[in-house]
């Protein structure tokens, strides 16, 4: 499995999905009702429905780790098994891959706008089905958020949950002051009142500044206390926001927004100096709106003939985007050893062998005179593609999403500004192996 292009027009993608890749493998049977259903079609014979009664994956598959940054035409996941296994687990590697990336990189897009603020996944309510939101959380948490409004994935995945109260719960009480100061007995120690609902600035802000005080008054020691933004202005309405509170003798009070925001809107936002420090992004995340899908796809690379050697496959089209590599293959990811930022990622056959120790010189396969040479000693090799399964065994360790995250924060670390941003990315290199390419080529003249 690979993908041909950066969704978003990002400059990386952030794989995740791996873990519910295991979980599906590793419990794919068909039970007695699902092959009464599939005999009832017409459609298969009963000697492919006995071999389904007795499925069992013996296969073995490699992997990207979760959270790893990743470029176009890179294995991700590799299958090697029985043509009608690898077939047949085909759909759910993509779908599930392809979705749970997607949010992934959607995510580490926002984040990376918001510069070092907090942002929280808010998207629930608009997310394509309960799944979508549910596993589009946990990638979102992989992607660099900071938390989820989801509290089921909070329950599942045991990541961070946040919010804040709705609109219906100030107009479901007499007054705007009396439903804030409801809501602050309830929630002492995590106080975000929304101030929106009728008037911000006549209205919203100076309510909750008296309950801020009537609770100071009290005795308390306000801390994670502050309003949430969800319309208007965010820009202006958060620095007269920040005034007043500041004014009021609230200088720590937060002061978050939501309100379809994406990766542009808070890059907006933070240029024109808004006083936001928690972002809260729900539908344009959750649905990766102005992309709202992966592509990525499942190629046969080679087959094993009957005298155990592997025969490349390869796939040709009018569309050079769309020609695959072939055979089976390594991916390895070359960084620069000072600075430990990725220089370039490099595919070649399985039976190559690569160290730091000497020099190399590695080459565009398109445009084949960009080419970059490598001195011994001055780069560091890394092969990305892990093993997962072994023999239809899995081998892969448990790893929580808190564990993932963290791994994923190293992960964008290791790229340069340049291929961080938002608009007209700097590509990062992922060229072939002479031998790789040389094959490719002549796999090509003989379709041709």
């Amino acid at each position: 499995m690979f993908y041909r292009e950066n969704p978003c027009g990002n400059g990386y993608a952030v794989v995740a999905g791996l873990a519910q890749v295991i979980e599906y493998i590793e419990n794919l049977q068909f039970l007695d009702d699902d092959l009464a259903y599939l005999r009832s079609t017409g459609v298969f014979r009963e000697e492919f429905l006995t071999y389904l009664k007795n499925f069992k994956f013996i296969g073995t598959v490699n992997a990207v780790p979760e959270g790893t940054v990743v470029f176009p035409g890179e294995p991700l996941v590799q299958v090697i098994a029985p043509l009608a296994e690898a077939q047949i687990i085909e759909t759910a590697i993509l779908n599930i891959i392809n979705h749970q990336s997607l949010i992934a990189t959607k995510a580490a897009r926002v984040c990376w706008a918001a510069r070092g603020d907090k942002v929280l996944e808010f998207g629930l309510r608009r997310a394509q089905g309960p799944d979508a939101g549910l596993y589009g959380a946990r990638a979102a948490m992989i992607g660099g958020c900071y938390g989820t409004s989801n509290v089921l994935a909070g329950r599942l995945f045991d990541i961070p949950v946040y919010g804040t109260h709705a609109h219906s719960w100030i107009m479901s009480f007499d007054s705007e002051l009396e439903a804030f100061r409801y809501y602050a007995e309830l929630y002492p120690t995590a106080c975000v009142l929304l101030v929106d609902t009728y008037d911000t600035l006549k209205s919203g802000i100076p309510n909750a500044i008296k309950v801020f005080k009537q609770r100071r008054e009290a005795g308390e020691v306000l801390e994670n206390f502050g309003i949430r933004l969800d319309s208007g202005d965010l820009a202006y309405l958060s620095k007269r926001a920040r005034a007043m509170l500041d004014d009021a003798g609230f200088p720590d009070a937060r002061i978050s927004a939501s309100n379809d925001l994406d990766e542009h809107i808070i890059s907006e936002l933070k240029l024109q100096g808004a006083e936001i420090s928690h972002w809260g992004v729900g539908t344009r995340l959750i649905t990766s709106k102005e992309n709202p899908a992966f592509g990525g796809v499942y190629k046969l690379a080679a087959l094993r003939s009957a005298d155990g050697e592997w025969q490349g496959k390869i796939k040709l089209s009018e569309d050079p985007i769309k020609v695959t590599n072939p055979g089976v293959k390594k991916l390895l990811r070359i960084y620069d050893k000072a600075s430990q930022k990725i220089k370039a990622d490099f595919i070649t056959l399985a039976d190559e062998e690569y160290t730091a120790d000497n020099d190399l010189t590695i080459f565009d396969p398109i445009a084949t005179w960009k080419k970059m040479h490598l001195p011994a000693g001055e780069y560091e090799i890394r092969e990305l593609l892990q093993p997962v399964f072994k023999n239809g065994e899995c081998v892969y360790p448990t790893l929580t999403v808190a564990e993932i995250c963290k791994y994923a924060a190293q992960e964008r670390n290791t790229l340069w500004d340049e291929h961080k941003r938002l608009v007209r990315p700097q590509l990062m290199p992922v060229d072939l192996s002479q031998k790789l390419y040389d094959f490719k080529q002549q796999m090509i003249e003989q379709m041709r």
